[in-house]
This record gives C-alpha cells, structure tokens and sequence, in this order.
C-alpha cells in the first residue's frame, strides 16, 4: 500500500521523505518558491540576532509538506549538531496545551465522557469552595475560570502528589466567567479532568488516542534518554541547578512529574505537520479518524474574546502575523514554538526555536515574537491562488527592521519636556491600575483583557 501511495506522489510531482507529510513543489499546490525563501531570510535574521542558535520550520498546503527546514545548531557552540526538520526534538512549552490537553478533551467530549458545560468539580470534587463549584469545563478552556496565570508549584511541592494537590487548592482571582486570565493552572486543571474522565493518566492517554494513530512517533511527554542528542538544550542555569537538555522546562510542569496539562511535550516539525494537517481535514488524517469535523470546527471557532475552546485565533498578533484569515488559529510557547492554521487557506506554519537557551540577543522575547509573526506572513503572502491572487509584498519585514531587538527602540534625547511628558504617563498609568483594581470583575471583563504574569516573571508564555 506504501509503495503504491509513493509511486502515486511521485507521478504527481510530490516525494514522502522521512516522517511527517509528503512534500510537493511550491507552484503545485499554489505557492511561489520566491516568496517562501523570505521564510529563511527572516528565521537567519533571527540566529544572526542571536535571538536563538537554531529553528525548525514546516509551512504545509493542501495536504503537502511545501517548505520544511533546520536552521543553524541545537546550541551555540560550533560543535553542535545541525537542526533537522523531521529529526530535531524541542519542547513545545504551552503548544502542549493545544496539541495535547486541549485534543484530549475533544475526544472525550466526542465520546460522551466530557461536556463543557459541567462543573470541573463534577470530574474532581476536591475543587470546591470560593466560588470554585461555579467553574466549568467550558471556562477553562476560554481561560475564565476565575484562576491566577500561576503559582510557583515547584516552591511549595516536594512530589507530583503535592504539586496537584497545591494547584486543586489555589483559590479563585476573580469571579468565574467574569475576567480573563491566561492561565497555565487552568490548563493544569483541564488535564486533571481528562485524567478523571477517560480514566488514563494524560501521557498514556494521548499516546494511545493521539500520537500513535497518527504516527507522531516523536511526540510525548519526558522523552528517552536515548533521544537526548536529538534534542534541543534549553535553560542554561534553571532553579533545578544544572543545564536542561531533554526535561521539559517549565518548573511547575517538572514539579507535577513532567507530564501536566499546560506543558511537557516534546515533538518535532515533522510529527506537528502531521497534527496541524488532521486539524485541517476536520479531525482525520491518512484515514484515522481523531476527533469528529463539528468538534474541530467548535472548538476552534472564536468564542470569548479572540480565545476559542483551549485554541487561541488569528488577532495580527501573538505570532499570526497581519495576513493570515480570520478563520486561523494557533497557539505559541514560551520556549519559542507556535503553530498557526489557517483553514480558508487551508495552510499551517510551525516553528520551533529554543530561544531560551543562553540568548545573545538583548531582548530574545521580541525577537522571537517577529519571528514569529513575519513567519506567518511570508508563509500566506506565498499563495498565489487564493482571494484575488497574489498580494503585494511589503517593502520589509519586522526581521529587517529588528526594532527593539539589540539596540534601544528609541535613540533621541530626551529633555526636561519629555521627562515630564514621561513621568505625568507614569502617573496616569498608576492611577488607571489602581482603578482598574478597585473595579469590579465583571467591569473589568468588558472593558480590557486582563494580561496576567505567568507562573515566574520571566515565564510568560503569550
């Protein structure tokens, strides 16, 4: 049957190589080569910043692997092996909360076994109390559970016992449905529930439903140590005490046992490609059938703000850049992954960096961030058979432009004009947080989103 499906891809000018999709010519699936090489331009800009030492990127259309490429080293040091699309391992940070927890989810929900409406303390009594019997399974997905971004479980927990224990107990922020807060102990608490309803732990279960259906062969939770020198390095100097190369690096996901609701996975673009692909086809992939069209195309629909159900949609920001559709959405990670998918085009974009390793840029966060964004754009602006064709390529990307990136964003001197100028906004702003506190938490919800600070002040994953 392979050797007949490959004999089929090559008459129609496509190859498979390796794991993940089988790979077509750009011009065969209506895009233009020309436009995707700005997609090494802007991933080198990003090395060369030193924003990170290396990335991997797949850009996939109408079923095929189109652009798919390693960029620089697993580290810095010259010693280091290349970056290998279908080969390299990263950490995918908050992308587990999408790929994994939140495709967990949808499946149970298909089976009967979990509904959006029900109490969270339905499938885990002990969350109870404070206003706590009010959250549902629906509100954290939206993130409007009434939780706090985060909570340094890894301070106060000594076992992965005492780490679920300490995030069940974490007392409400506000009153549920009536505030935003990106939330990881949200995401934590969504994979509690999985584990309750399907009975399974959340690796096993993903593993038996997700990534072995499909043939996400690189793709799971603490990975073997076998793997490690396929893996990407990431913090150099974490609270743990020694370098992490192959333990997932987030503090309150290693604190929980490695594999946690909001972070753990490990994958490479090879395996994602598959993912965002049955993600595309409305829930199946090569035959196997994941998750049902309607539960795909449900829990992907806007549904509170520009979060939709665990997915997060296509703002012109957090990385999908300004032309990807309105359909699209996506997510990103901490460690300096994302992945956005844009149904009307039908096209993704995957990109995984470990820009928290030893960055030598100045501000590695707003590097990775136009990455990010300029990625999505040069990918949408290649297609050429979509809308009215073609669109206009801009004069520069934000990766030529590298504002803010390693110099000050702004060079002129300032004199007693704009001091006052800057201290009268200092005030201004104190006071407007000071009110924004005193207000009441539905107030707040219809006026702004909150932007909350995750779990360490350096671990924000937006």
């Amino acid at each position: 049957m392979l050797l007949i499906r490959s004999t089929l891809l090559a008459l129609a000018g496509t190859t498979i190589i390796g794991g993940g999709l089988p790979t077509s010519a750009p011009r065969a699936v209506g895009m233009s080569a020309s436009r995707l090489a700005k997609v090494d331009h802007v991933i080198e800009r990003g090395i060369t910043a030193g924003g990170y030492p290396g990335a991997a990127v797949v850009v996939g259309r109408k079923g095929f692997s189109v652009w798919e490429k390693g960029f620089g080293r697993l580290s810095w040091s010259s010693s280091s092996a290349p970056v290998v699309a279908e080969r390299s391992i990263y950490d995918l940070a908050s992308l587990t909360k999408v790929v994994g927890t939140t495709t967990a989810a949808m499946i149970l929900f298909d089976e009967g076994k979990l509904k959006l409406d029900d109490p969270v303390s339905r499938y885990i009594p002990g969350f109870c109390g404070g206003n706590k019997e009010l959250v549902t399974v629906r509100m954290l997905l939206e993130h409007r559970s009434g939780l706090p971004a985060g909570r340094d479980l890894w301070r106060v927990a000594h076992s992965p016992d005492e780490a679920r224990a300490a995030a069940i107990a974490t007392p409400l922020e506000y009153y549920p449905d009536r505030g935003y807060i990106y939330s990881d102990l949200g995401a934590d608490m969504l994979g509690f529930v999985v584990e309750a309803a399907s009975g399974e732990t959340l690796d096993a279960f993903l593993n038996r439903k997700v990534f072995q259906p499909l043939g996400m062969d690189d793709t799971g939770f603490k990975p073997s140590a076998s793997l490690v020198d396929r893996i990407a390095p990431t913090e150099v100097t974490p609270p743990r005490g020694y370098p992490l190369r192959g333990e997932v690096h987030d503090e309150n996901a290693y604190a929980l046992g490695g594999v946690a609701g909001h972070a753990g996975l490990f994958s490479t673009v090879a395996d994602l490609s598959i993912f965002a692909q049955m993600m595309l086809n409305g829930g199946s992939y090569n035959g196997t059938r994941i998750v049902a069209d309607s539960t795909v195309a449900l829990f992907t629909k806007r549904a509170a703000g520009t979060r939709a159900l665990g997915w997060d949609t296509c703002s012109g920001s957090f990385g999908c850049g300004k032309y990807m559709s309105h359909t699209a959405y996506g997510h990103t990670g901490f460690t300096g992954t994302s992945i956005w998918i844009d149904p009307d085009r039908d096209m993704f974009v995957v990109l995984l960096t470990n820009r928290v390793h030893a960055a030598k840029a100045r501000r590695p966060a707003k590097v990775i961030s136009d990455i990010r964004s300029d990625l999505a754009d040069a990918a949408a602006l290649a297609v050429t058979d979509f809308g009215d064709g073609e669109m206009d390529m801009p004069s520069s990307f934000r990766a030529d432009r590298a504002v803010g990136w390693n110099k000050p964003e702004h060079k002129a001197r300032r004199g007693k004009h704009a001091k006052s100028s800057r201290s009268a906004k200092g005030s201004k702003s104190k006071s407007g947080k000071a009110t924004a506190k005193k207000a009441s938490a539905s107030k707040s919800s219809s006026k702004k989103k909150v932007v909350a600070k995750k779990i360490s002040a350096k671990k924000h994953k937006k």
